[in-house]
């Protein structure tokens, strides 16, 4: 059963952001922001956690902690989330996109070879809504050109691969605390690594590269990314929640499972061998039977009175990209079909059996089942 009369705020996060308040420290230091950093790298099995303030700026952060020289190109799949984009480009680096694997939603690995050039530096590993990219396959070919791996946890946390946690993979990787994640603390986010020298880099980029002798001397330009210690606090109280979110998504999935799961020519949330989705959202994608597209299924869910969002518009296809010169002419059929038939449903960590029934019916009466 989901929980119906269990907050999911019970005052651990409001007790923790007033001892933060109550200790004087507020900005980003404090214990709190410590703590937020080991216990989090903890999670993922990493020596370093880079507290920063959003998933944007965790992902930015990384790439630049990585060192790629500037015109490097960085192999990313265009569906995808424009902070991935914008990460790169930020760095000054060259965006290639892949298409995603039709099954999971997340980058097809096997173009990935075909898209290497001598400039290649990297790869990024988004974790789509909440299911893991085939990182066995994805490792295997980095290695063999050298490239360095940065992954998009954002959306999955708590998801594994083949038994080892998401962000324990590769260089770096990038979480997201905002408010509608798995653990969240309404804004901030989180660098993970090992390598002390990017971790090092990583601290000084988040907070302007203050020198550390003489504080207003600045040898390099880096951003304000620091996290609050108030933040830091409520994310403590999530991260001990953690367990319990998780089986909350398991549950709301399959009962969302069970009552759909008999709808003709609809695709629900993956499930592959080796990969443990923890259904950040609930997504599902129209088959060719179904009349119309996501959005016109998400303007009749509306009148019914549920919400509902859209999938990810490609990267290749936002005019921001094509405007710089990056996806101009390119085609990638899978993004283009998930942007145009998929969408999510409600699946917040507060959501009941009786809303999700309620959400199950109106879906049905949409589709004319």
């Amino acid at each position: 059963m989901i929980p119906v009369n269990e907050p999911w705020l019970d005052g651990r996060e409001a007790e923790n952001a007033r001892r933060a308040v109550a200790s004087g420290w507020i900005s980003g230091q404090g214990e709190y922001v410590r703590q937020f950093e080991e216990r989090w790298a903890g999670v993922c099995g990493r020596r370093h956690g880079i507290s920063v303030s959003s998933g944007t700026a965790a992902l930015e952060t990384a790439l630049h902690g990585l060192g790629l020289p500037r015109g490097s190109e960085v192999i990313l799949p265009s569906f995808t989330m424009i902070s991935c984009l914008a990460a790169v480009l930020r760095n000054g680096l060259e965006p290639v996109f892949v298409d995603a694997d039709p099954r999971t939603w997340c980058m097809d690995v096997e173009q990935v070879p075909s898209r290497v050039t001598r400039k290649t530096r990297a790869v990024m590993a988004v974790h789509i809504y909440g299911h893991p990219v085939e990182m066995e396959r994805l490792l295997e070919i980095a290695g063999r050109h050298r490239l360095k791996v940065v992954e998009d946890a954002a959306e999955a946390h708590g998801a594994r691969y083949r038994g080892r946690v998401c962000g324990s993979f590769g260089d770096a990787a990038a979480f997201s605390f905002y408010s509608n994640k798995i653990v969240a603390a309404g804004e901030g986010g989180m660098v993970v690594c090992d390598d002390d020298t990017v971790a090092g880099d990583c601290r000084d980029y988040r907070n302007l590269y203050f020198d550390r002798a003489y504080r207003f001397l600045h040898g390099r330009l880096g951003q304000n990314f620091r996290l609050t210690n108030v933040q830091a606090a409520i994310g403590c109280a999530q991260i001990d929640k953690l367990p319990e979110a998780l089986a909350r998504k398991a549950k709301m999935a399959a009962l969302y499972d069970e009552l759909l799961g008999e709808l003709p020519d609809l695709q629900l949330p993956p499930r592959t061998e080796g990969c443990d989705n923890v259904y950040w959202v609930y997504g599902l994608v129209l088959g060719d039977s179904h009349e119309g597209d996501a959005a016109g299924l998400q303007a009749r869910l509306r009148e019914e009175g549920v919400d509902s969002r859209l999938f990810f518009l490609g990267m290749h296809e936002q005019p921001v990209a094509r405007e710089s010169g990056h996806g101009v002419g390119e085609r990638y059929p899978v993004a283009e079909r998930l942007s145009r038939r998929g969408l999510y449903l409600p699946s917040g960590l507060t959501i009941t059996e009786r809303q999700i029934e309620t959400v199950a019916r109106a879906l049905k009466r949409c589709l004319g089942c």
